[in-house]
């Protein structure tokens, strides 16, 4: 036996082959603005996005691999390169120049506004989206596609979606969402793809607008960079997910979001989604309202009726002139907040800012922060972050 060979005899185990990082693609796309005006605004994708791309390129993938598209939201201003995340320009990044890039992985990565339409479909809208014109893509297509001969590249996928995927018939739209599939080829073999979803089938996503982050890209991207010494690979999908489970579960337990992510995998060995968790029975979670209600009255200020009065005057007057009012707290506060929701969602912000400026705990802040954004993401398309 000589000292090359293995003292049991046994064939060496071999590592396993690195990704070429120019063999690396990535379609990034955050968005925080929309055409549809404030009441859309969003706090956090474009900032989750550049982190991944951040990730991604420290990894040694080449710039022009890197494909972000982005709406930031104002004063946030990207330290990027990017290119704009309409309709007509995501439509042809994924329809004519992504499937033309040589390469062997991509990764998808998306956080916005989405919807789940009435045939079980996930939305996800584009900047330009309106209330009247809700121009999106159709992840369910866009993954046909992708898994097809269309795209002959991009053997190795890995799709991240951060959007809601609350049911379309439950946010009263006027009109049915119109069908917008991109063209697909024929089904082939060739394609893995692995596909993480932050919400869960009918639920919202939630977003945390102090920090401007989606809760589930925080957790993704910190668990992406405990492990970036396997990048650019896409990660163990099956390793990873379990430790997404967790961490969501922990901000389940401590009210911060309902959601479950979920993980789906799709290969010539495999086509299933794997159990987010089991979910124990529990009473009915309190509404966004009934939480916003507790987290301001949580506030002494709010018992009494002079400094009560003294927030609200902090508000628009052509809105306090309208608010309905009462002499008990509790009353009065649903009644404001549900009027703001309603029809200014963006003075639940010039609300916060009063109460905070007169009492400044951190825990309370946070708690109403993190209250008045899910109050007013009952009220966007998705009901929630996305």
């Amino acid at each position: 036996m000589t000292g090359s060979e293995p003292a049991t005899g046994a064939a060496p185990t071999r590592a396993a082959p690195r990704t070429d990082p120019a063999r690396v693609h990535a379609l990034i796309v955050g968005i925080e603005a929309y055409d549809a005006g404030p009441s859309w605004d969003l706090p956090g994708p474009a900032r989750d996005a550049v982190r991944l791309r951040h990730l991604l390129r420290t990894a040694g993938v080449p710039e022009d691999n890197l494909h972000v598209h982005l709406s930031p939201l104002p004063p946030y201003t990207p330290d990027v390169p990017y290119a704009p995340a309409d309709h007509a320009t995501l439509r042809r990044t994924l329809v004519r120049h992504l499937p033309q890039a040589s390469g062997d992985v991509l990764w998808v990565w998306w956080g916005g506004h989405g919807v789940l339409d009435l045939a079980d479909r996930l939305r996800l809208f584009c900047a330009d989206a309106t209330t009247a014109d809700k121009l999106g893509i159709d992840l369910d297509s866009a993954l046909t596609r992708y898994g097809g001969d269309a795209v002959p590249g991009f053997a190795e996928q890995l799709w991240v979606v951060d959007a809601c995927e609350t049911f379309e018939e439950d946010l009263a739209f006027r009109e049915q969402l119109p069908p917008d599939a991109l063209p697909v080829g024929r089904r082939t073999l060739g394609h893995r793809q692995t596909v993480l979803r932050a919400a869960g089938r009918g639920r919202a996503a939630a977003n945390d607008p102090r920090r401007a982050t989606g809760l589930f890209s925080d957790v993704l991207l910190a668990l992406l960079a405990e492990r970036s010494d396997t990048l650019p690979a896409p990660p163990d999908a099956e390793e990873l997910f379990p430790a997404v489970r967790a961490r969501i579960g922990a901000l389940r337990e401590s009210g911060r979001t309902l959601q479950y992510p979920e993980i789906r995998l799709r290969s010539p060995e495999r086509t299933e989604t794997l159990d987010p968790a089991p979910r124990p029975s529990a009473p009915r979670p309190a509404s966004p309202l009934a939480r916003a209600v507790e987290a301001l009255l949580a506030y002494p200020l709010m018992g009494d009726p002079a400094e009560r009065q003294t927030v609200v005057a902090a508000l628009d007057p052509a809105v306090t002139a309208v608010l309905p009012r009462h002499t008990k707290a509790r009353t009065d506060a649903a009644g404001i907040l549900n009027a703001l929701a309603r029809r200014r969602p963006e003075e639940l912000w010039t609300l916060y800012d009063a109460v905070v400026s007169v009492d400044g705990d951190a825990d309370r802040q946070d708690e109403l922060g993190l209250a008045l954004e899910a109050l007013a993401a009952s009220q966007r398309p998705g009901g929630g972050r996305r």
